[in-house]
């Protein structure tokens, strides 16, 4: 027979807070960078600002998916929902001259509308997530393509005689695409916490955020009490696509192009920042707090392995090891 000590119960009680375990990861990642410096690189505040920089776009689209997550479900689609964005976006302000007022809320909606096509499927024809995203995942894809033809929008329009006319970056590109504070932190930065803070407030203050709760814990439960269940899906599923749109949008003006392929696989390293930041991948628990932990431990192993001239393909095992991981971890916690 074992007995436990006063300490082992105060570590046991520790490690069995999602912040505690999310911040032990994120402390241990940053050890790694720390040993594993490349002659000093990690210790440079660009390497950091430039940390930030790169993950903006994953944790806009890690914000989405925590709401989805939470409610039990997930969402596949969120990197071909960026690829389209980016490519309307490029389409509306480069190729068509629109102002930004216009294109951006129109993009906005065509992803927030690509999300809720997605949450009616699920909430109401019943539609396992996986199968109703990876659905929502395709078209979005096959749509970005057929609207761009398959090739990159950039400032190169091509006119009726078939020469090519170089237009100037709209002002929108510069400015979001700018940084703030002495060149210090990226305009695209402060939106990604912008984003964060926003989901914050709706996940903890409003009753909407209660529901989504509600859902993931315990969905029969939820409906008996009152909570209208299909609503609620649609609400997590409806943001997340918007999200989607607004990761879009930034991604196009980092790249100052629209890309149809852009975001291929960028669900799995959405689906990552939030499991390793500890929001529970069978709903009900989690929060924003937990995905910023985790979108700045997914940037910072990234950053690792980038600045120790890691290639692309280890660093796509890494992630997958570490959601299985990170999974397990939960499941072994919860046991």
């Amino acid at each position: 027979m074992t007995l436990s000590t006063p300490r082992d119960s105060r570590a046991s009680r520790l490690l069995r807070s999602p912040s505690v375990r999310a911040l032990a990861a994120l402390a241990l990642v940053v050890l790694i960078g720390a040993i594993f410096n490349a002659d000093g690189a990690f210790f440079r505040w660009h390497t950091h600002r430039d940390m930030l920089r790169h993950i903006s776009v994953f944790g806009i689209l890690a914000c989405g998916m925590t709401l989805v997550i939470i409610t039990s479900g997930i969402d596949l689609a969120v990197g071909s929902v960026l690829g389209l964005s980016a490519v309307l976006f490029s389409l509306f302000s480069l190729q068509f001259g629109w102002s930004a007022w216009l294109a951006i809320p129109v993009c906005l909606m065509a992803g927030a509308a690509c999300g809720l096509a997605s949450g009616g499927l699920i909430a109401r024809f019943r539609l396992q997530p996986f199968i109703a995203t990876l659905a929502m995942m395709v078209f979005a894809r096959g749509l970005a393509k057929w609207l761009s033809g398959g090739r990159k929008i950039s400032t190169a329009v091509q006119l009726a005689d078939g020469r090519f006319e170089y237009r100037e970056v709209p002002p929108v590109f510069r400015a979001i695409g700018s940084k703030l504070f002495a060149e210090n932190i990226a305009v695209v930065t402060l939106i990604f916490l912008a984003c964060v803070l926003a989901c914050y407030v709706l996940l903890s203050k409003l009753r909407w955020g209660r529901h989504l709760y509600a859902v993931g814990g315990n969905e029969e439960a939820a409906r008996l009490s009152g909570v209208p269940v299909a609503r609620t899906k649609l609400l997590a599923y409806g943001l997340c696509g918007l999200l989607s749109a607004a990761a879009g949008i930034c991604h196009a003006i980092q790249e100052q192009q629209g890309d149809p392929e852009a975001g291929s696989g960028y669900e799995l390293t959405a689906i990552a920042i939030v499991v390793i930041g500890g929001t529970s991948m069978n709903g009900g628990k989690g929060g924003m707090g937990l995905t910023l932990i985790g979108a700045m431990t997914i940037g910072y192993l990234e950053k690792i392995l980038s600045i120790n001239a890691v290639g692309e393909a280890t660093r796509l095992m890494l992630t997958g090891l570490i959601i299985v991981g990170a999974v397990l971890f939960q499941r072994h916690r919860k046991s």
